[in-house]
This record gives C-alpha cells, sequence and structure tokens, in this order.
C-alpha cells in the first residue's frame, strides 16, 4: 500500500522587478509530503524558468519538511543565488507551518 500523502502550498512575494511577480504576483511553492513521515516526495513552484524549478525540486525532494529545516534553509542560502531567495525560504517556511496545523506537530 502507497503511503498517504498530502498536498501542501506555500506562498511568498518576490521583488517587484521579478519576472514572476510581473507574471503571477506570488511566488508559490507546492510539496506533496508524506503525512506520517514529513518526507517530500515531489515539488514544484511557479519559477519562470525550467531549469530555476528543476533546481529548487532537488533542493527539496526526499528531505523531511520539518526535521531537516536547518539543512535545506541552509541549502537555499549556500547554493542558490538567484534573485527569489528570499521567496524560496518565505514559501517553505509557509508550507511548513501548513504541514505543522495539519498534523499537529
Amino acid at each position: 500500500m502507497d503511503k498517504r500523502t498530502l498536498y501542501i502550498t506555500g506562498e511568498a512575494r518576490t521583488n517587484m522587478d521579478n519576472a514572476i511577480t510581473k507574471i503571477y504576483g506570488v511566488f508559490y511553492m507546492a510539496f506533496e509530503v508524506v503525512e506520517e513521515t514529513g518526507e517530500i516526495v515531489d515539488v514544484d513552484c511557479n519559477a519562470t524558468l525550467k531549469l530555476t524549478r528543476t533546481f529548487i525540486r532537488k533542493l527539496f525532494l526526499h528531505h523531511g519538511i520539518l526535521d531537516e529545516s536547518l539543512f535545506l534553509e541552509q541549502e537555499v542560502d549556500q547554493r542558490y543565488f538567484g534573485s527569489s531567495g528570499k521567496a524560496i525560504l518565505a514559501a517553505y517556511r509557509d508550507a511548513r507551518q501548513h504541514y505543522r496545523q495539519i498534523v499537529g506537530k
């Protein structure tokens, strides 16, 4: 039997001159998370470039949304140098908070 997963989103604002803001207004990240363990089994976002979406996916995939939060934030800080870095962190924190509320942690 497959593990039960949850679909969780997080959102954040980006710079006014960012293409994401001009196209979408807000930066969104979506996570598919194993309910019981918090493992991120899929992730996507509304970044405008495919390479950006792929890179962000690789940073988060198969890590724990709660128990690896410090590691994930450091990965973004140390490896992502695009203009949406702060928005990625804010959207991740927003999604992490939603997961906490859902599972009661």
